[in-house]
């Protein structure tokens, strides 16, 4: 009998350690929670992509519900989620602003010249000072900030038009009642 307990421990702890993973593997992992869900947003000075003597200063939108997307030149998912942006320009009234993160001028230049800007302005942190404050994982990521400053919404990864169409346009707009 002692030699098939013996066997059994391995076998349970072996099990707990496949259902353990198994029930990681079950979660989108753009659903990571922000801890700054709820919480002011970190404030904004930098200097702007497009006028670099202009400074983007996120406490001229206070009063205002405004929608952060992080992108980058580099980033091969923001290219994904660019048309989507362009869309929302034409078709939406978002208030969106970019945070080019970790980037050259000259490259982020290039590229809006090349894809379209959708952004009413965006901030140049080439450093990445300001996304580590946001607790920026990597890019794009977007936040919906509300008239007082508080992050609403966070999201991890590329805009779809599904996000936009079922979460981003409608928590804008009740923000903005």
């Amino acid at each position: 009998m002692k030699a098939g307990i013996r066997y059994l421990v391995p076998i349970a702890a072996l099990l707990a350690i496949a259902a353990l993973l198994g029930s990681g593997l079950t979660h989108d992992p753009r659903l990571v929670p922000s801890p700054l869900v709820g919480k002011a947003a970190p404030p904004i000075v930098l200097p702007e992509v497009a006028d670099p003597a202009r400074t983007f200063d996120s406490a001229n939108l206070h009063g205002k519900v405004w929608v952060l997307n992080v992108w980058a030149s580099w980033c091969v998912s923001c290219r994904q989620e660019h048309p989507v942006l362009m869309v929302l320009r034409d078709q939406a009234n978002l208030p969106l602003y970019g945070l080019d993160y970790k980037d050259t001028r000259d490259a982020a230049l290039q590229w809006l010249a090349a894809a379209g800007n959708p952004y009413l302005s965006s901030a140049s942190d080439p450093k990445g000072t300001v996304g580590m404050n946001f607790g920026v994982y990597g890019v794009p990521e977007t936040y919906v900030i509300d008239k007082l400053g508080v992050i609403r919404y966070k999201q991890i990864g590329p805009l779809t038009p599904q996000v936009v169409d079922h979460t981003i346009l409608p928590l804008v707009a009740r923000l903005s009642q």
